[in-house]
């Protein structure tokens, strides 16, 4: 317990997590012990480890939003340690492991799966109200600054976990229900969800199981259900409100109404899952029909009873709209959700009371400060009323339609009688506000409701003869109160507020006249004298967009969402008259919106909205013709959101999905309109960005990404899918909206051939100048990853199929010199086993098989081994094509390359030359991949990315194509693959290289596969700074040159140990060596007699190496192999550069071929021997001892091994070989 606590509480958060696996494993593995002691330490360390978010990323092994493997080994661990514990130490452990989660701050990441492990332990009576108590301090303390859809989802294991561990006769209604409200509806306990039907069951199979409570006692009517008794008397209880105080209560908090709702619709859907296992489903609901009386007698009095207590009302409404709401939240199962149509059935007896009511309280009865949350609500029902009357029908006499044209024309006149008193008190200003928002709240219902209101109401009319009077941005002056209850909100910041909501609301009766100004039914309204401004506005655009900006600078950002919607109409109107107003407009747009980055909740739909306002096809088209101020506007606006979306996810695919969805003409069949593909054109830039779109984001950014996707993965398992509400902000929307695009252009239409063909160029001109066709060529050029080199062979091969005529071209690229064509002549080789593909529109295939072979067969006999061995596959590839069709026409080479096959075949051992062979021809690039077959969204995007071992964040699934605004997949290019690739690809498999290893290639999968060592700081390549390590030499009263050995590839102890002493005698500046560990080595110690300590050593892994030596060569160093080769230099002969680098060889291999060729130069040691090998350690002696001698004015003379030491040195000499 003491070494695991010592590495839990490790700063290093790599030894912290390998500790709390290696704990979990083996106690998983063996008993684990039920013990005080045990259960001590898995509350007390192992919680405070686990409360670390880092611990929980996913292994290299996982898939995205696979669960972390910390948090399924947990979830083993603690299942298996609470099955072991006594019945009566569970429910002791288990508080005790729920309070920990309240006594401390806990990130997001660790209280979700510790709620996970929680909701998964098996069923036991574990506590009572206490640990109710306790789980309700987590959610309403601990989780309240979470991440919305992390919390939902821990929201949802707590309450399994609460339904699991509770004893239910030990807790009465009133304590479940009191932890039920605390679970949101819009975040986790929403209506129709698994989550739900497991709490409806619950309570159904334990109805009689649970404690009585104080209150009442659900045991007196043994007829009805517990639950049901206890609901109703809930809902009487809450209606019954003490006598009024007077006309200025403050509103009753919402707490109360959600808790009364909530368990109304759980005994509703209790009371409906027993008739439905009585197969009694059509029977009366007289049962729930009990505890809806109490609200629908006290709703039908609302506008007949005038002694009714102001807080009843609000009661009352309250419970109506929480109902309501909670049963509407799925538009989609409105017509089908049997409660929503009771609940409206019944209610509908008294809706003709509520409208009057709320008519009659708009109309002039709320003139206090505390009215305006009455006003809200009185809206907020109206609202409600709308959306349900279109979708299930409104059965009274007087439409809903009605009522919201007296509510218009009642606030009309309100706020015609305020303005014209010309009096700032607060009765009189409050009366504005309500009117105002009353205005709002009826322009804002469904588009459905325009129409019937337009048939049955000269409703827009009216309006607009309204605001043909109003004074535009009529503010609101702050008034006079004496009553001290009221300061704060009449105080500068509180009025500003509801000025500010004021001025919002306005606005969003403007936005409906120009959306609908066209109809106004009478058009002399517009030309009439009463008030020339509002009529002068609206003719002129570009007032009423200074109108706008006016506002703008005066509204919070926040409340700044109508005026944007304004805007989209009136700038498209004014783009080319007012070009400066323009500009001013999309800055002071762009202004607000950056800086409700941080604000989640206003800060997509602001984003949309100033998308839609600039980027739509009108202002577009209208600029690029101009080329004016506005155009160089857009276009810097454009890297302003590239430079945003780097730092905030989801921010490009805003703008990438708008553009490309407004340039795709929707009819029988998608295309893409010529206009606005010349529109597309002008603004390439934002295609280029989505195309090559793929932010790298922080560790702990990734983390929450990561979590993100799990939870998802979990669908409708996990009720917070279905309750939070969010944008799919994957960024790989933003690469398939431009595919998308792309995949729609016609190649036979000039305009459509002219705009792909500069895409291409634009793409292309980031690293390369020239024609196209070239350019890929010159693509194959370059050392490129696999993921690239597979795509550029792919392109080669569907280009030289289609347009063989570019065959010379492709022969040309094997006639560059040999310096140049070392790290890219397998790319080519790669398109040679292919050529029956190549070749197939081709009539005379004879001249370019045979080029082809004569081709192939000079590289088979390259000292590269990689070059040689894909020489060898496109000569077995592509003779099997010769003897299959034109065996006479080759006849001639038949001997010789049949038995060069027959040895290659045949080859014998199990060297690596043999099993490179072997993968290279299993590799399915040339085994299973065929060019046209595989030719789908699927291969590019998908297949290909996974077999290169892309990171997974590449992996672009096909199904992501199909979610594109509903639309279906319209493109020649198919979506899937028409076979299955029959390829089991491992990471371990062979994997195209552009660089080769001479004799080996397996090195580099063993570089892969190192230990693990618990030192994250040291992945990364250290900085040697010389001058530090000259300096520190310089006061010990040495002397270093400028020589850096290199001896990452010699792995053993005393061959390093000696090394390390040759380099400090000799004064090289560095040595570099694979590990450090060897300092600790005894051997090593035993051979370099302290000279580590003086001398600076460096570690870089193998892996590592071409990174480093390229980094060297970057800073002036020739980079200098130690290796005999066919261009190697007589070390007599050669003159070493003052700045150089010594790369030593491996014991028993030497330097590999893939370092060699990056090598300035190779030096040997000229050898008179048979044997042609010097040990490592005596050559590099040499070798150092020479570099040392040439680049220093003094040296030490050479001694025998044995006399080698701080006590051997001589005196100075001049420069000649000891």
């Amino acid at each position: 317990m003491c070494v695991y606590q010592r590495m839990f509480e490790s700063e290093n958060k790599t030894l912290a997590k390998e500790g709390i696996i290696h704990l979990l494993d083996m106690f998983c593995q063996r008993s684990i012990p039920a013990s005080p002691v045990c259960s001590e330490f898995i509350i007390g360390p192992l919680m405070d480890a686990m409360s670390e978010s880092a611990i929980f990323s996913r292994s290299v092994d996982q898939l995205s939003g696979a669960c972390p493997l910390l948090g399924l080994k947990f979830q083993t661990f603690m299942t298996a340690f609470v099955s072991s514990l006594p019945e009566k130490s569970k429910g002791f452990f288990l508080l005790k492991l729920v309070k920990k989660m309240t006594s401390r701050n806990w990130c997001a990441i660790p209280i979700l799966f510790i709620s996970k492990v929680l909701g998964a332990l098996p069923s036991c009576k574990a506590w009572g109200a206490e640990g109710l108590l306790l789980l309700r301090e987590v959610l309403q303390c601990t989780m309240t600054t979470h991440q919305i859809l992390l919390r939902g989802a821990a929201q949802g294991f707590l309450l399994q976990a609460a339904m699991k561990l509770t004893d239910v006769e030990r807790v009465s209604f009133s304590d479940i229900s009191s932890f039920l409200i605390f679970l949101k509806s819009d975040e986790s306990l929403h209506r129709g969800s698994n989550l739900w039907n497991e709490l409806c069951i619950w309570l159904y199979n334990n109805d009689k199981s649970f404690k009585n409570s104080a209150e009442f006692d659900c045991t007196k009517d043994s007829e009805r259900s517990s639950l049901n008794v206890y609901t109703q008397s809930l809902v009487e209880d809450y209606l019954k409100v003490p006598p009024s105080k007077g006309n200025d209560e403050l509103m009753p908090d919402w707490f109360e109404s959600r808790l009364v709702a909530t368990m109304m619709l759980l005994s509703a859907d209790v009371e409906f899952m027993k008739y439905l296992e009585m197969n009694n489903a059509a029977a009366e609901l007289s049962e729930i029909e009990c505890f809806m009386v109490p609200l629908v007698d006290t709703l039908s009095k609302l506008n007949t009873n005038v002694y009714m207590p102001t807080l009843k009302t609000d009661r009352s409404l309250q419970l109506l709209l929480k109902l309501l709401q909670s049963c509407s939240s799925n538009p989609a199962a409105n017509v089908t959700d049997w409660l929503l149509n009771f609940i409206w059935n019944y209610v509908s007896t008294a809706t003709t009371n509520i409208m009057e009511f709320i008519l009659r309280r708009l109309n002039g009865e709320l003139r206090m400060i505390p009215d305006l949350q009455r006003c809200d609500l009185y809206i907020a029902v109206f609202s409600e009323f709308g959306k349900l009357s279109l979708n299930l029908g409104w059965k009274r006499n007087r439409s809903i339609c009605s009522f919201a044209f007296s509510m218009m024309t009642a606030a009309i006149k309100n706020l015609q009688r305020c303005n014209s008193k010309q009096d700032s008190n607060l009765d009189n200003q409050v009366q504005k506000v309500v009117s105002m928002s009353v205005l709002a709240a009826v322009c804002s219902i469904t588009p459905r409701a325009y129409e019937h209101l337009q048939e049955t109401h000269d409703f827009i009319s009216v309006l607009y003869k309204y605001m043909l009077s109003a004074q535009s941005n009529s503010s609101l002056a702050k008034p006079t109160v004496s009553d001290e209850r009221f300061a704060a909100e009449t105080s500068s910041k509180g009025w500003g507020k509801i000025v500010a909501r004021y001025l919002h609301d306005q606005w969003i009766c403007i936005y409906f006249l120009l959306e609908n100004f066209s109809k106004v039914s009478n058009p002399e309204i517009a030309k009439s004298p009463e008030s020339p401004e509002w009529s002068y506005h609206f003719e002129s655009p570009s007032a009423t967009l200074q109108l706008a900006l006016d506002a703008l600078s005066i509204i919070p950002s926040d409340h700044a969402l109508p005026i944007f919607n304004c805007m989209k109409h009136l700038v498209p109107k004014v783009i080319l008259s007012s070009e400066a107003l323009c500009v001013e407009s999309i800055d002071m747009s762009w202004k607000i919106v950056s800086s409700l980055c941080s604000t989640q909740l206003v800060f997509w739909t602001n984003l949309k909205a100033f998308v839609e306002l600039v980027f739509s096809n009108e202002v577009l088209s209208s600029v690029s013709s101009s080329k004016g101020p506005v155009f160089a506007r857009i276009k810097e606006l454009i890297k302003e959101i590239v430079e945003m979306s780097s730092t905030k996810m989801g921010v490009l695919q805003v703008l990438v999905s708008f553009c490309c969805l407004s340039w795709i003409e929707f009819s029988e069949k998608s295309t893409v309109k010529e206009d606005s593909l010349l529109i597309a054109m002008e603004y390439i830039e934002i295609l280029l960005e989505a195309c090559v779109f793929g932010t790298v984001f922080r560790r702990d950014q990734r983390l929450i990404q990561d979590i993100h996707m799990y939870v998802e993965s979990l669908g409708k398992d996990c009720a917070a899918n279905l309750a939070v509400k969010s944008i799919n902000r994957d960024e790989h929307n933003v690469r398939t909206s431009a595919i998308r695009l792309l995949c729609l252009l016609d190649g036979s239409n000039a305009v459509h051939k002219a705009f792909l063909e500069d895409l291409i160029v634009h793409l292309l001109d980031k690293d390369f100048v020239s024609k196209i066709i070239e350019r890929i060529f010159q693509a194959g050029l370059s050392n490129n990853q696999a993921s690239v080199k597979y795509l550029i062979e792919w392109v080669i091969i569907l280009i030289l199929h289609k347009h063989p005529t570019f065959l010379h071209q492709f022969w040309n690229c094997f006639c560059y010199t040999e310096e140049k064509l070392k790290t890219s002549v397998c790319t080519f080789l790669s398109v040679l086993p292919h050529f029956d593909v190549v070749l197939e529109k081709v009539s005379d295939k004879v001249p370019n098989l045979e080029k082809a072979l004569v081709t192939v067969l000079q590289w088979c006999f390259n000292h590269n081994f990689s070059v040689r061995l894909y020489a060898l596959i496109a000569v077995k590839k592509l003779w099997a094509m010769c003897k299959h069709q034109y065996m006479q026409q080759f006849e001639a080479l038949s001997s010789v390359i049949e038995s060069s096959l027959h040895q290659l075949e045949n080859m014998q051992g199990g060297g690596n030359a043999r099993k490179n062979w072997i993968r290279i021809q299993e590799h399915f690039f040339f085994s299973t991949f065929h060019p046209l077959l595989d030719y789908s969204i699927e291969t590019i995007f998908y297949t290909l990315p996974s077999l290169s071992e892309l990171i997974e964040d590449e992996w672009i699934p096909y199904v992501k194509f199909t979610d594109y605004g509903s639309l279906p997949w319209e493109s020649s290019l198919p979506l899937t693959n028409s076979r299955a690739m029959s390829c089991n690809q491992k990471p371990s498999d062979w994997l195209q290289q552009d660089i080769g290893n001479d004799g080996e290639l397996d090195s580099l999968n063993e570089w892969a596969d190192f230990q693990k060592k618990i030192v994250p700081w040291k992945n990364s390549i250290p900085d040697l700074n010389l001058e530090m390590v000259e300096h520190r030499a310089a006061k010990l009263g040495k002397s270093h040159g400028s020589l850096i050995v290199v001896a990452s590839l010699i792995d053993k102890p005393t061959n390093l140990g000696g090394l390390c002493r040759t380099c400090e005698i000799f004064g090289a500046s560095a040595l570099v060596v694979d590990s450090l560990h060897h300092l600790n080595d005894k051997q090593f110690q035993y051979l370099s007699v302290s000279a580590e300590q003086w001398l600076p050593l460096i570690e870089i892994k193998p892996s590592e190496l071409l990174r480093f030596l390229q980094m060297k060569k970057t800073q002036g160093y020739t980079i200098i192999g130690v290796e005999q080769t066919a261009k190697s230099f007589d070390l007599t002969e050669y003159n070493f550069p003052e700045k150089s680098l010594l790369l030593l060889g491996n014991e028993r291999e030497g330097i590999p071929a893939n370092l060699i060729q990056h090598l300035d130069v190779c030096v040997e040691i000229p050898q008179q021997g048979i044997i042609r090998s010097l040990n490592v350690h005596g050559g590099s002696g040499l070798w150092t001892r020479i570099l040392s001698e040439l680049s220093r004015p003094w040296t030490f003379y050479l001694t025998p091994p044995r006399s080698w030491g701080p006590s051997s040195r001589t005196a100075r000499c001049p420069r000649t070989l000891g």
